[in-house]
């Protein structure tokens, strides 16, 4: 996709939604401009804390868990202490005693609300904490300050002297814990060795890892056998020009002895009837016999073929004999099985790997579960070890984990206030506008997006042409070489069609999508191949192709259409207002064609329409034409549209005849001379 149909896409998406990223925007900017006038200034006081080194000097032997030293620094490599006092010092709890007496209390009807005022952090590669106050006034921040660090410091001495009485009640309980869960996982780990016998299984697998290669090399060889054969199975399709499916009917038709038989009759009386003919009239009763003969063989041929091919392509020149494509197709359908049976071999061989594999994965289980119960023992023995020391050292030192935390640094406030941030607040109105802006026009696109040409590929029509995209220069359009031969090829291509009536209905989804300039250009086409043309506005709500053809209403004629060029013609109108469908219904408009095809003897008549999901008029007008041509435009038709005027053309049984992409991006290079015409554009 080139940067002009990109650019074209998202121009076509933004000015679809522009009320909703209008309204969008405009709270956005509402919503900020409220947000800067009831933001209050607001003050920080700021003070550092400080952790002294604990003094205490445990030093316990915990066996395989190595020692126990309370005065190194890894004395827990999961608790930082910074951390520990960071959550005393900002706890409910405390947060509770300060609050209560707050200046401003009443403000704050929950805790949590209140503890968003207070900010711990801890310094790295120190044992300093930074506490961070807000107030909404500079006196109020600092009082906050002192009051929270005193109130911290009495929580401490509270907590100290509660650990001490704890450790002296629950030391027993503890040891007697450590001892059960010791016994209980030395208990497992003998149950365990009991159980399993675990021996060296080096050798079983070293046998399991040379049988899955083995099997391996096997499901390799089968697949490449697999391969083959769906590779030869697809040649043998190609040349045939059959699928499987196609391939086994084609032969069952062959080998249909009542087919063969009819065939066979049919041939007889077509070769009698041409004997016939050379010596009667077609009213002779001997002709006349055989004529019927022949049609009553040929519908009892038919209805076979259609039983035997049940909406496929079959090939009915398939014989029963060992050659030509009966052979092939017999060659075809057992390389497709052959290649189904070896996939499926394949299968079985990968259940078998698989199956190996999760056995070989499962010896180590056992001996790595060993090892995990080894572990346990070892971790409850160190445990229940280093409880034994802490007994034994009644006297713990509280401050290891409750230490006097001395005040480094006295609350100061800043002199300015820390917020409202103005410029903060415009770059995220900003970025809000941008993002929701995006994400509201991918939502709102999501509901109706433009149309894929993927979208497409399931429906079926006889004819299918992309048109370049056109150059429009008010009121004209520059066609280039490319686009006329395009045209012409759209052309060519309707011309070859077994039509009902010489009459197209050229349509679209909604506005925009070029219905008018595909059926101008068409019209022009269908002259340059030397047919006689009626172009018709069956636009009567915006009469596009009339106006742009020149006609208005001071024109003055006194037939229905008027001579555009030589061999093209245009039955226009005028904008009508009131019930245009019951116009169409009580026959005006096919009397209207009917007298200019009479006058005019037309070979072709082109009627340009109004959008089929924007007014009921085109779909009744499709059931009078019958002959449809569908224009769709990948950067201005959406896929909810499409498909609402596909269902309404269905509704009023009409099928559509050919399918016209326009405005594609063209990247063929034009031959070497240079046609120059111009139409008028939609």
């Amino acid at each position: 996709m080139t940067y002009d149909a990109v650019m074209n896409k998202l121009f076509t998406i933004s000015t679809k939604h522009w009320k909703s990223l209008i309204a969008f925007n405009f709270l956005v900017v509402l919503g900020t401009a409220a947000a800067v006038s009831t933001a209050k200034p607001v003050w920080t006081s700021r003070t550092q804390l400080i952790l002294p080194k604990t003094t205490s000097n445990l030093d316990a032997n915990l066996g395989t868990l190595g020692s126990l030293r309370n005065g190194d620094p890894g004395f827990s490599s999961e608790v930082n202490p910074l951390n520990v006092q960071s959550s005393i010092l900002t706890s409910d709890t405390l947060l509770e005693k300060v609050l209560a007496a707050d200046p401003e209390k009443s403000k704050f009807n929950t805790i949590s609300r209140y503890k968003q005022l207070f900010k711990v952090t801890p310094q790295e590669q120190s044992t300093i904490m930074l506490l961070t106050v807000s107030g909404s006034s500079p006196k109020l921040a600092k009082e906050r300050a002192i009051a929270i660090t005193e109130a911290y410091q009495t929580r401490l001495n509270e907590l100290r002297q509660a650990n001490s009485r704890t450790r002296q009640k629950f030391s027993q309980v503890e040891l007697e814990q450590a001892k059960l869960r010791l016994a209980q996982a030395q208990s497992k780990l003998t149950i365990f060795k009991q159980s399993t016998g675990l021996i060296n299984n080096e050798d079983q697998a070293k046998s399991i890892v040379n049988t899955i290669s083995t099997l391996t090399t096997v499901r390799a060889q089968v697949l490449a056998t697999a391969e083959a054969s769906e590779n030869r199975a697809k040649a043998l399709s190609t040349r045939l020009s059959l699928t499987p499916d196609e391939a086994v009917r084609s032969l069952s038709l062959g080998e249909n002895k009542e087919y063969q038989f009819v065939r066979q009759q049919l041939s007889e009386v077509e070769a009698s009837l041409r004997q016939k003919q050379a010596i009667f009239t077609d009213i002779h009763p001997e002709v006349k016999t055989l004529l019927a003969q022949r049609e009553s063989l040929q519908r009892r041929l038919q209805e076979r073929i259609r039983q035997t091919a049940a909406s496929t392509k079959v090939d009915t020149t398939v014989a029963t004999d060992a050659q030509g494509r009966a052979a092939l197709i017999q060659q075809q359908i057992l390389a497709e099985s052959e290649a189904t049976a070896q996939r499926r071999q394949a299968e079985k061989l990968n259940n078998q790997i698989t199956e190996l594999q999760t056995t070989l994965k499962s010896l180590p289980v056992n001996q790595a579960k060993l090892v995990e119960l080894q572990r346990q023992v070892d971790v409850a023995e160190g445990v229940y070890k280093g409880l034994i020391a802490q007994i034994q050292q009644s006297n713990i030192d509280a401050f290891d984990a409750y230490p006097n935390v001395q005040v480094l640094d006295a609350p100061q406030v800043d002199p300015k206030p820390v917020s409202p941030k103005f410029f903060l607040m415009a770059v995220n109105a900003l970025l809000a506008s941008v993002i929701g802006s995006i994400a509201l026009v991918l939502f709102l696109e999501s509901r109706n997006p433009l149309l894929s040409l993927k979208d497409l590929q399931n429906q079926k029509f006889a004819i299918v042409q992309s048109i370049p995209r056109v150059k429009h220069s008010t009121p004209k359009i520059e066609i280039t070489y490319e686009t006329e031969v395009e045209f012409q090829r759209l052309a060519s291509a309707i011309s070859l069609q077994p039509l009902n009536n010489r009459r197209l209905l050229v349509t679209s989804a909604t506005q925009g999508e070029g219905k008018t300039t595909v059926a101008t250009g068409l019209a022009y086409a269908l002259v340059d191949l030397g047919f006689r043309v009626l172009l018709v506005d069956g636009d009567f709500r915006r009469a596009t192709l009339s106006r742009n053809l020149g006609y208005t209403e001071d024109s003055t004629t006194e037939s229905l259409q008027i001579s555009i060029q030589p061999n093209l013609d245009l039955l226009p109108t005028l904008p009508k207002q009131g019930k245009v469908v019951e116009t169409i219904k009580r026959g005006r408009f096919e009397q209207a064609l009917a007298a200019c095809e009479a006058k005019g003897n037309y070979d072709y008549v082109i009627v340009d329409s109004a959008p089929v999901s924007l007014t009921s008029e085109t779909a009744v007008m499709a059931t009078i034409i019958s002959n449809v041509l569908f224009v769709v435009r990948p950067d201005s038709s959406y896929k909810n549209s499409v498909n609402e005027s596909f269902a309404q053309l269905s509704q009023h049984n009409v099928e559509i005849l050919g399918l016209v992409v326009n405005a594609v991006e063209s990247k063929k290079k034009p031959y070497s001379y240079h046609s120059d015409s111009s139409l008028v554009n939609n």
